[in-house]
C-alpha cells in the first residue's frame, strides 16, 4: 500500500521538502519552453482564464509544471493529478505545491486505489474545463453522465454515490469542454462522439500538427530510447529492436533506434504504414515471426495485448519488453503472470520472469519506460504541445457557446502561430510569399 503524506489541506504528495529541487529543475526545463513562456506573458496581461476552475490529469513533470504555472497565470484555479501512477516527479508536484499553491495529488509509485483516490481529487474540484492526457477524467465524468456508476474505480464510484441527483449532473454539465493530450485519449473520445454520448466539446490536442509531428515523432523518440538505457544500460547497437507500431511515435522511435545501431523490425496491422516502414528501410514483419529473433521489443500502438503469451513463449532467453503507448495494456502480463514464474527484481525498472525454462525481462511493469525510468520528453518539444494545451484552454472559454459537442482541434492558424513562435525562438526565418506567388496560388487562369 502506498504511503501518502498530507503536506497541505487541497494536496496529496510525497514530501514537501523536496520542492527546492523542484524548483530548480522547473525553472531549467523552462529555459527550453520560449513558446510557452511568451504565453504566460500574455495570459498574465489578459487572464483568459479568469474565474475558471481547470481540473488536469497529466503527468506531473517539469514541463507539466510550466503549463500548470501558465493556466494559474491566465485566472485558472488549477487542480492536477497523475495520468499514470509511475510518472509523477515528486520534487515538481511539492514545487506546484509550495510555490504555487496549486492542488496537487500524484505521487510517483502510487498504488491502483491512490491513483483513483487522486483522480476523484481532481473531480472533486468540480471543473470548469478538464485536461486529460488518457481521457481518465473525461471518462469517470461520462460514467457518472450515464449513470454506470459500476464502472467507476471504487474510490471514484463511493464518492459519487454520496452526491445527490443533481449534483452529479451539475458535476457534468458544469465541464464547458477539455482537451485531449494524447492519441489514445482522442481515439476514445472519437468513439462517444461517434456513439452520441459525448456530453460536452473536446478539443483533440493531439490532432494539433506542433504536437503530433514533434512531440509524438522526436519526443516518444528520444524519451523511450533514454527510459530503456536508464532502465537496462544494455548496448542497442547490434541489437535487433521490434517496434510494434508505426504510427508516429513508433516511426520515432524506429528512427531513434537505428541511429543508435540497431537492426530494426517493425510490425503492422495497417498496409500503409507497413509500406511506410519497408520503404524506410525497415524490415516489416508480424510478430509471431518477429518474435523469435528480437531482442528488444517495444510497443507503442494504443492496443491491447499487442505482445501476447504465444509471442513471448517463442521469444529468446533473455528478451527484454517494454511498452511506449499510453496505457499498460500493449503487453498481455496477465497472461505472463498466469503461465510465468516471478517477477523478480533485477534492477529498479526490470523485472524476470520464466516462462518455459526462459528469462523474460518487463521494463516498468509494462508502463510507460520513458516517464517511469526517464523524465519524460524533452522540455523542447513539450514547449509546443502543452502551447497547444493552453490555447486549446483559452478556445473552449471564448468558444464555449459555440463548439458542439464533438471533438474538435484548434484551428489551425493557432497551430501555425505555435510553430511561427518557435521558429522565432531557434532564430530560424523562412521565407514568405511574394503578391505574384499568392495570386498565382489562387489562380486558375495562370498555367504553363
Amino acid at each position: 500500500m502506498t504511503t501518502t503524506t498530507r503536506t497541505a489541506p487541497a494536496s496529496d504528495i510525497k514530501d514537501l521538502n523536496l520542492a527546492a529541487e523542484g524548483r530548480r529543475r522547473t525553472e531549467w526545463a523552462e529555459r527550453s519552453m520560449p513558446v510557452l513562456r511568451q504565453l504566460r506573458e500574455r495570459f498574465t496581461r489578459e487572464r483568459p482564464l479568469a474565474g475558471r476552475r481547470l481540473s488536469a490529469c497529466l503527468h506531473v513533470t517539469t514541463e507539466t509544471a510550466n503549463l500548470a504555472v501558465t493556466l494559474q497565470a491566465g485566472g485558472a484555479d488549477v487542480a492536477l493529478c497523475a495520468s499514470n501512477p509511475l510518472s509523477t516527479q515528486d520534487d515538481v508536484a511539492a514545487h506546484l505545491v509550495r510555490d504555487h499553491g496549486i492542488k496537487v495529488f500524484a505521487i510517483k509509485g502510487e498504488d491502483h486505489a491512490t491513483y483513483y483516490s487522486h483522480l476523484r481529487a481532481a473531480l472533486e474540484h468540480r471543473p470548469d474545463i478538464t485536461m486529460d492526457d488518457g481521457a481518465d477524467l473525461v471518462g469517470a465524468l461520462h460514467m457518472v453522465a450515464l449513470n454506470r456508476l459500476d464502472d467507476l474505480a471504487p474510490p471514484v464510484r463511493q464518492w459519487v454515490e454520496t452526491l445527490p441527483a443533481a449534483q452529479r449532473k451539475a458535476l457534468v454539465s458544469g465541464v464547458i469542454g477539455s482537451t485531449e493530450e494524447t492519441t489514445t485519449g482522442v481515439i476514445r473520445l472519437k468513439a462517444m462522439a461517434r456513439d452520441g454520448v459525448l456530453q460536452f466539446p473536446v478539443i483533440a490536442v493531439n490532432d494539433s500538427d506542433t504536437k503530433h509531428l514533434f512531440d509524438n515523432r522526436y519526443g516518444t523518440g528520444q524519451s523511450t530510447l533514454d527510459g530503456i538505457l536508464r532502465a537496462t544500460n544494455l548496448l542497442i547497437a547490434g541489437s535487433t529492436m521490434v517496434v510494434a507500431g508505426y504510427g508516429w511515435c513508433g516511426r520515432g522511435f524506429a528512427l531513434r533506434a537505428r541511429g543508435a545501431g540497431a537492426n530494426v523490425v517493425v510490425t503492422e496491422i495497417d498496409p500503409l504504414k507497413a509500406l511506410e516502414a519497408q520503404m524506410d528501410g525497415y524490415r516489416v514483419a508480424p510478430m509471431a515471426e518477429a518474435a523469435r529473433i528480437g531482442d528488444l521489443f517495444v510497443t507503442l500502438t494504443g492496443n491491447v495485448n499487442v505482445i501476447r503469451l504465444e509471442h513471448m513463449r517463442v521469444m529468446k532467453d533473455g528478451a527484454v519488453v517494454a511498452n511506449s503507448g499510453h496505457f499498460n495494456v500493449e503487453i498481455d502480463l496477465e497472461g505472463l503472470k498466469q503461465a510465468g514464474q516471478g517477477p523478480t527484481r533485477v534492477r529498479e525498472f526490470v523485472e524476470e520472469w520464466r516462462l518455459d525454462g526462459k528469462r523474460i525481462f518487463v521494463l516498468a511493469d509494462g508502463r510507460l519506460i520513458n516517464l517511469a525510468a526517464a523524465e519524460g520528453h524533452p522540455a523542447s518539444v513539450m514547449d509546443m504541445s502543452f502551447a497547444n494545451q493552453a490555447l486549446a484552454a483559452e478556445f473552449v472559454v471564448q468558444q464555449a457557446q459555440r463548439l458542439t459537442k464533438d471533438v474538435h482541434r484548434i484551428p489551425r492558424e493557432l497551430d501555425a502561430e505555435i510553430a511561427r513562435l518557435k521558429l522565432q525562438a531557434m532564430g530560424v526565418t523562412i521565407d514568405t510569399l511574394t503578391p505574384e506567388q499568392k495570386k498565382y496560388l489562387v489562380s486558375w487562369e495562370m498555367g504553363t
